[in-house]
């Protein structure tokens, strides 16, 4: 079924690409319309015998049936690409992921809401303080704190980063754990933790769901009168 799923996916982007209005669809400027091409089943069996673990079925359907990474969701879907005999995700923020700990599961939980609203209840103010260079020190403290909490590696184990959305906001494709093969976000560089993306059922998106629902408002708009 997952390979079904993707059937035709790549000529519909490229359709999109060549529409009149193809240079209007947000992050176009980015990805370009371009898809990089397929893996071939070899590459992903070493990619997933190097980090060790099998990717969700959607995404690896994906791999295998439209391009390893390009025209996508936002600024484009993060290339998986061999470089150097290692293979790696590739894309603003990508280096986020720990490659070693993929197979571990992603939490079911982040931090504890009352530790979180403390923290931020403890954000100085300059107003409280009598001159800039105080207020300096005492802000990069507490920013050391709050990302110490938000940014702590095992918050985003068993999981990759596949989208940048820009200023910092990105998008993870979950591998490992309960949430396997959904989508979350991370607004974590505007102070909102990572979420799940849901659909109008309030259930979790999946990669596909995820990259069709995109690809169908492109054509939208890609194809729409000048």
């Amino acid at each position: 079924m997952t390979d079904q799923w993707w059937a035709g996916v790549r000529e519909r982007v490229v359709a999109a690409g060549a529409g009149p209005e193809g240079g209007k669809v947000f992050g176009a400027l980015g990805h370009r319309w371009v898809l990089e091409g397929p893996l071939a089943r070899g590459e992903l069996a070493e990619l997933e015998a190097q980090i060790g673990v099998r990717l969700p079925e959607e995404y690896r359907a994906f791999l295998l049936h439209v391009g390893a990474g390009g025209a996508g969701p936002a600024y484009g879907l993060f290339p998986v690409r061999r470089v150097q005999g290692r293979w790696r995700w590739e894309g603003d923020g990508a280096d986020l992921a720990d490659l070693s700990r993929l197979a571990e599961p992603f939490p079911d939980q982040g931090p504890d809401p009352k530790l979180l609203d403390e923290l931020l209840d403890q954000r100085p103010e300059e107003e409280d303080f009598d001159g800039t260079e105080d207020f300096d020190d005492a802000i990069e403290a507490w920013d050391e704190r709050w990302e110490s909490v938000m940014f702590a590696p095992e918050r985003t184990v068993g999981a990759i980063v596949i989208c940048h959305l820009g200023c910092a906001l990105r998008e993870w494709l979950i591998v490992s754990g309960s949430h396997r093969g959904t989508i979350w976000s991370d607004g974590r560089a505007d102070d909102v933790d990572l979420v799940p993306l849901l659909d109008d059922d309030g259930k979790p998106v999946t990669f596909a769901r995820w990259y069709s629902d995109w690809l169908e408002k492109a054509e939208r708009t890609a194809m729409s009168a000048p």
